[in-house]
């Protein structure tokens, strides 16, 4: 029923990741889409898509990543994105959240990784931490792409300018939290501008906020999102599915 378009999984978060994919089957989660988004991950999440029939990959590295990769790492990722079972490339993007230094160093990696998106016609996973103005400039250099906006938690005028572009909010556990600002602007936006992610093991919904996330949670998100629009879950779900097979290609 539900479809988790963006999480982390990985043996260095989870022992038994088994037990993860048999959990997630029993919580009505029918597909999850893993983000491998540095070296280790992105042949981690390659391999698990191979393992697993509900598992599908985005890859791509990670603004942290910018002092790091090289274009042989670039010139590998465009050969790994054309894996079976890749549908997207992400999550890419910019993070001065913990300064600027390498402001221009991350401009440059996101701007190489969104010509490879473009070149392949695939959507793109956004990672944005302040550092929206920037984001939507450089986004606008490559009017052919759609994509989603991971772990979306801006103001609705920022959600509007996204949506005019043709991408898509991600919504995770941040909407169920108290005092959060995120459930005005899910309402204002509308339905069909959204979908759903855990971000796990990261930012677990209410009631488990602070621990380990997991795709098993998914439906709280979606719980939410019906309670917001007063809408039955089945119809909230069908809706998001359908925006999900939008933009990506989960063949």
């Amino acid at each position: 029923m539900f479809i988790d378009t963006h999480c982390h999984l990985s043996k260095e978060d989870y022992e038994d990741i088994d037990k993860i994919i048999e959990d997630n089957r029993d919580h009505y989660i029918d597909k999850i889409i893993i983000s491998g988004c540095t070296r280790d991950t992105i042949v981690e999440s390659l391999e698990l898509a191979k393992k697993y029939d509900e598992v599908y990959v985005t890859i791509g590295y990670h603004p942290s990543e910018v002092l790091t990769t090289t274009d042989d790492d670039l010139k590998l990722l465009k050969k790994q994105l054309k894996s079976d079972k890749v549908v997207g490339v992400g999550e890419i993007g910019l993070d001065y959240h913990y300064g600027k230094e390498d402001i221009e160093q991350q401009k440059e990696l996101f701007r190489k990784q969104l010509e490879i998106a473009d070149e392949l016609s695939l959507p793109v996973v956004i990672h944005s931490r302040d550092a929206t103005f920037d984001t939507i400039n450089i986004l606008k250099e490559f009017p052919n792409l759609k994509g989603d906006i991971h772990c979306f938690s801006g103001s609705i005028e920022t959600a509007r300018i996204y949506v005019s572009m043709g991408y898509k909010l991600g919504i995770g556990g941040v909407v169920t939290f108290r005092n959060s600002t995120l459930p005005k602007v899910v309402q204002e936006i509308g339905l069909n501008n959204i979908i759903i992610e855990t971000d796990s093991p990261y930012l677990a919904p209410e009631p488990f906020r602070g621990k380990q996330n997991s795709s098993k949670y998914l439906p709280l998100v979606a719980d939410k999102i019906a309670d917001l629009y007063d809408m039955p879950i089945e119809e909230v779900a069908e809706r998001l599915k359908n925006n999900t097979y939008e933009l990506f290609d989960l063949r």
